[in-house]
């Protein structure tokens, strides 16, 4: 998508809420002000993990997802409380308030952090910098929470600002100094470099983002496809895409599914064969779209509540049930041990970075291109059968019927899969 404004124009913030479910569960409460702070899924049972902490807690060492027991012996006088999530729903609500009030286009990135493009606000409200104090002194005073902020020309860097000074504080990345600032910093620091991705940089020596903003453009393409244009285009503070408007936030610039199991899940096959159910969603849904993904991400939800997630960009873009499944499991494996880690309630498979069926798209060298048709063909050969007769009258050999209950169908009831019990 082009830009409204001119680049060297352009006046992006990505504001981050300091520590925000301990600092919520702060609020009000004058017995955890100036205290370690965790929350953790249930203060009763040692067991437990821990969510969140505050700033001291921090400084004490306690980790988000240790156990409690490990928290409690780097932090004896570590105070525990409940989580309250629509608590924290609501107090999202009232920041992202008062940030549509400096600009109409503000992207949620989260329920704590988001974009807001200031560009047509500085001449009301002053430089990008000065509406970045702004915004910290009012949700300070109105909501008692700190929030630090990046400002920058490009989302990219600007979530990168935001990330530098914690908490409460406000960081500059201009065209001036962003070489300085940036690019020494690990390519994996960068938004968009999961793992695969920082492994395949690696393997071709390159360790920073400078060493990436450098990087030769054809080699990198060879080696991941358009994406490799992408990382080096942010890297270089290329890119140029527009912080959407609050409300369109949502409209076809992701589509997902996830869904809550009637019973945990442990074992990969198990969760593969959830995963092929989401996909098959995802997929129709694309193709119902006319879209097609260049990215995939895969998110947990642990039987303590507690969420993980990982994302990653794929070459060429597709709508292939089959090819986000693989991706799909193939990060799954990179963050989910069988048998070790704890089970799982919850599963979720989103698509994200959609291009148009009419857009210019990448091709690898070793598609085949007959077989794409076929596949093609087949799938929506399969979606107007489900269309008729429902999403059961054609399922794949590895889903397991009544497993799940899907969370997040956005309205479009023709991709449930399963009963609700």
């Amino acid at each position: 998508m082009q830009s409204r404004y001119n680049i060297d124009m352009k006046t992006i913030l990505h504001c981050d809420a300091n520590n925000f479910y301990a600092s919520v569960e702060c609020i009000g409460r004058p017995d955890l002000q100036g205290v370690p702070v965790a929350v953790c899924g249930d203060p009763q049972k040692r067991h437990g993990i821990i969510l969140a902490k505050n700033n001291i807690a921090k400084k004490c060492g306690v980790k988000t997802a240790e156990t409690i027991n490990e928290a409690l012996n780097k932090c004896p006088d570590l105070k525990l409380v409940a989580p309250h999530f629509e608590k924290y729903v609501a107090i999202s609500n009232q920041i992202f308030d008062i940030y549509k009030e400096y600009t109409d286009r503000v992207e949620p990135f989260g329920i704590d952090e988001g974009w807001l493009d200031v560009t047509p606000s500085v001449k009301l409200f002053g430089q990008g910098a000065k509406i970045a104090d702004e915004l910290r002194t009012r949700i300070k005073k109105d909501l008692g929470l700190t929030i630090s902020v990046g400002v920058s020309f490009t989302k990219i860097f600007a979530k990168l600002g935001s990330d530098m000074k914690k908490p409460d504080a406000t960081t500059v990345i201009s065209k001036e100094n962003y070489k300085q600032k940036i690019w020494p910093l690990a390519a994996n620091e960068m938004l968009m470099v999961g793992r695969h991705t920082y492994a395949a940089l690696l393997s071709l020596g390159i360790h920073t983002i400078g060493d990436l903003a450098n990087a030769d453009e054809k080699l990198l393409m060879k080696k991941m496809g358009i994406n490799g244009a992408k990382l080096i285009s942010y890297a270089r503070g290329e890119e140029g895409e527009d912080v959407r408007e609050y409300y369109n936030g949502r409209v076809h610039k992701s589509i997902g599914h996830s869904t809550t199991m009637p019973k945990d899940v442990s074992t990969r096959e198990e969760c593969a064969a959830v995963i092929t159910a989401l996909s098959e969603m995802v997929a129709a849904r694309l193709r119902k779209a006319g879209s097609k993904a260049s990215g995939v991400s895969v998110s947990l939800r642990y039987n303590d509540l507690t969420h993980r997630s990982r994302q990653c960009l794929i070459s060429p873009a597709t709508d292939s049930a089959g090819r986000i499944a693989e991706e799909s499991l193939a990060l799954l494996d990179t963050f989910y041990r069988e048998g070790r880690d704890k089970p799982l309630r919850g599963l979720g498979v989103s698509v994200f970075d959609l291009n148009e069926e009419g857009d210019a798209v990448q091709a690898s060298l070793f598609d085949l291109q007959n077989d794409n048709k076929k596949t093609s063909g087949l799938a929506r050969s399969i979606d107007a059968i489900r269309s008729k007769y429902g999403f059961d009258s054609i399922k794949s050999a590895t889903l397991i019927k009544n497993m799940c209950i899907c969370d997040d169908l956005d309205g479009d009831s023709d991709f449930l899969p399963f009963n609700k019990h």
